[in-house]
């Protein structure tokens, strides 16, 4: 009872709407007092925030969240998908190609996938719309291209489980590069085949060659962001914290340059910055305490023993752990997630043999499939609050997407070194 009446008591308060970070307080707390004494809990509640905060990696959250406001005050995303959609114009589907595009670009320089969504729903959407594309399908194109972010570096999710885990943050950053780029060309191939069924009528508008070139300036703030970041972490040249400042002086000079970067704008961005940073660091401390009563418990040890017991293959197990997660992601957002099975279920998995590193990536993208499915699914209700589709619609017609992901996750299950290679050339 002792192992379990803190998760019931978790359950319970996150269902009723409490902050992810004071539920996990509370219930750690219950447990840890529940399985040692009084003093011990009051032991580590005062030394929780000193030890979960003093990580040197933690500088790479403000920083990239403080590069993704930037880049969203030089309001270059819109005039970004305009040069795509220029591009993709001829090709059946390319403005839904486009949006796909465009949102991978986005999250290379914003690691946010509800931004990413609202920032699509916003410029794509009525372009989308004006092609004959239904209410629907536009609406769930920006709300699958959206999680997109989830996995092309700086990706705040992979940072927070390398925290979480001890994974090396600035390979997990690497490794989501080619399973970002496979999720892009699976949306993208989706939109090809339902529109093959449902095909649209032809665009007379047709751009010249010239224009086509004219509308790639840009894309050079990207490609230098690009660089700055993942270019400098790849090649070994810069560490991921380093990295991260760079990019966020690099969006700051983008900004500048902009000329929309009024001292209203600036202070907004680094009060954003400093808010979201502050309630990620909170979260992190209150996991640590709930971190504590997992290990005074030894539930994981449990659970490695337990499954070192059945004769099952490990395969077995890990599709139990990804049907654990498609579920865990109708109801919880992947910080939560996160934070209640990274310290449980990843002992259990290197047990079994697997690479953290690849493991890590496989969350990720089983994340990006709960952030669109019902009833949570933030990327839909941020699109149709941000486009004003019914919710419904979108979510019926983003299921279609679900399955194709699911189809990759599979692949990704087959063959690892899809998530490894790059990882392993990197500097």
């Amino acid at each position: 009872m002792t192992v379990y009446l803190p998760f019931i008591v978790l359950f319970f308060l996150l269902a009723f709407g409490v902050p992810v970070a004071i539920s996990l307080a509370l219930a750690g707390s219950l447990g840890i007092f529940l399985a040692t004494s009084a003093d011990v809990l009051v032991g580590i509640l005062t030394a929780s925030p000193g030890s979960a905060l003093t990580t040197y990696e933690l500088l790479t959250i403000p920083m990239f969240i403080l590069m993704a406001e930037f880049m969203g005050v030089s309001g270059i995303t819109s005039s970004l998908f305009t040069a795509i959609a220029k591009w993709t114009h001829n090709i059946r589907g390319g403005v839904g190609i486009a949006t796909v595009i465009t949102g991978a670009a986005f999250g290379a320089i914003s690691g946010s996938s509800t931004a990413a969504a609202a920032t699509l729903a916003k410029t794509s959407i009525p372009a989308m719309r004006e092609q004959g594309y239904s209410s629907g399908m536009s609406g769930s194109i920006a709300a699958i291209s959206g999680t997109i972010a989830m996995l092309i570096p700086p990706s705040v999710a992979l940072i927070f489980y390398g925290l979480l885990s001890g994974v090396s943050i600035a390979n997990l950053l690497i490794a989501g590069i080619v399973p970002g780029i496979l999720v892009a060309t699976t949306i993208a191939v989706t939109i090809k085949v339902l529109l093959l069924r449902n095909p649209l009528p032809r665009q007379d508008v047709q751009y010249s060659l010239a224009e086509k070139f004219q509308s790639l300036k840009v894309a050079g703030p990207f490609v230098v962001l690009f660089l700055l970041v993942t270019g400098l972490i790849y090649t070994g040249i810069a560490t991921p914290v380093e990295s991260s400042g760079l990019g966020a002086f690099g969006a700051f000079l983008i900004a500048l340059k902009s000329g929309n970067l009024t001292r209203y704008r600036f202070s907004e961005a680094l009060s954003n910055t400093c808010s979201i940073t502050a309630m990620i660091g909170l979260i992190i401390v209150c996991a640590h305490i709930f971190g504590y009563f997992i290990t005074l418990t030894g539930l994981t040890k449990e659970m490695v023993a337990w499954a070192g017991s059945l004769d099952v293959s490990p395969y077995v197990i890990l599709a139990a752990i990804v049907v654990l997660y498609l579920v865990l992601g109708l109801f919880l957002d992947l910080i939560s997630i996160l934070i209640l099975t990274v310290p449980v279920v990843l002992p259990l998995v290197t047990s079994l043999g697997f690479d953290p590193l690849w493991f890590g990536v496989i969350v990720i993208l089983l994340a990006e499939i709960g952030i669109v499915t019902p009833p949570v699914g933030i990327n839909v209700f941020v699109v149709s609050r941000s486009a004003n589709i019914p919710v419904e619609k979108i979510f019926s017609s983003v299921m279609v997407y679900v399955l194709s992901l699911l189809l990759l996750v599979g692949v990704l299950i087959i063959f690892p070194e899809l998530v490894l290679w790059l990882p392993s050339t990197s500097g």
